[in-house]
């Protein structure tokens, strides 16, 4: 049985986080961030943006070349060792040949004290898939048993790749419902995700990378401005104007003779695009 999670009220501590490899290429500058228990954010960028490098660095899978970075009061080692972080990342890391219940079995094995297996698997929804072997899962119910395998050890932190990859729109759904009920209980979610639509309707903040360097972190609200809208409309050529008095402005333009009046509201892949320059 599942317990609300007592932990620090820092979850991840980033300070200065510099990256760089062989051959002078810098993946991470400059990157500082906090992230308090509880808290789901979203972390997203273009591909090469650094969030794999920053998941890394927080899973303890590489090093820093210059900062700090600690998980949950301590090392990401310690935080990992601890069972206290779970991850669901986006490939690997099952065997096709053995069943779903075989598979999360095996390592709950390899655990102190993880959560029964047959609780876990009906927590992601796996039950009645439990016998079926993994290589005839979808790619989205395969997902579902990287959830599963993340949480066997109670995990105070997760933090999940692409989580919700190849699943079906109920299927997605029902996993961000379960997300929002660990959050609850205080466990920490961070995620990557390519799903725009997905990090503005679950994240309560947002992380968005750019050439390894944090461009903006907020709430939604807070990365398209606040509420403002678009104004397009053709008054002696084409026009687009933002703002956030839009009802004042339609006013003044149709009163100037304005035609083909658009107002939409700016979406989060508006401020991706403006922020970074490209494709997701």
């Amino acid at each position: 049985m599942e317990n609300t999670v007592t932990t620090t009220p820092t979850a991840i501590n980033a300070q200065g986080l510099h990256k760089s490899f062989r051959g002078g290429v810098s993946a991470l500058q400059d990157v500082s961030l906090t992230i308090t228990t509880g808290e789901i954010v979203a972390l997203l960028g273009r591909n090469g943006a650094g969030k794999t490098t920053l998941v890394d660095l927080v899973l303890g899978l590489t090093k820093p070349t210059a900062g700090t970075v600690s998980v949950l009061g301590g090392t990401p080692r310690a935080a990992i060792t601890g069972q206290r972080v779970g991850a669901v990342m986006q490939t690997g890391g099952l065997l096709p040949d053995m069943t779903v219940e075989g598979t999360v079995a095996m390592i709950a094995a390899t655990m102190h004290r993880p959560r029964p297996v047959a609780e876990v698997l009906e927590h992601a929804r796996l039950t009645d898939m439990k016998k079926r072997r993994v290589g005839r899962c979808s790619g989205g119910e395969q997902q579902r048993l990287r959830f599963a395998l993340a949480l066997l050890g109670d995990p105070w932190l997760l933090i999940l790749d692409e989580p919700t990859a190849g699943m079906d729109p109920a299927s997605r759904h029902d996993f961000w419902e379960d997300m929002r009920v660990q959050s609850a209980r205080g466990v920490t979610v961070l995620f990557a995700t390519h799903y725009l639509q997905e990090a503005q309707d679950v994240a309560g903040r947002i992380v968005l990378l750019d050439g390894g360097a944090v461009v903006a972190d907020g709430t939604a609200e807070e990365l398209d401005g606040g509420g403002d809208v678009v104004v397009e409309y053709d008054l002696d050529g084409h026009h687009s104007v933002t703002t956030g008095e839009s009802d004042a402005l339609a006013r003044d333009l149709l009163a100037r003779g304005a035609s083909n009046l658009r107002i939409s509201g700016r979406t989060l892949e508006d401020t991706f695009i403006r922020l970074t320059g490209g494709a997701r």
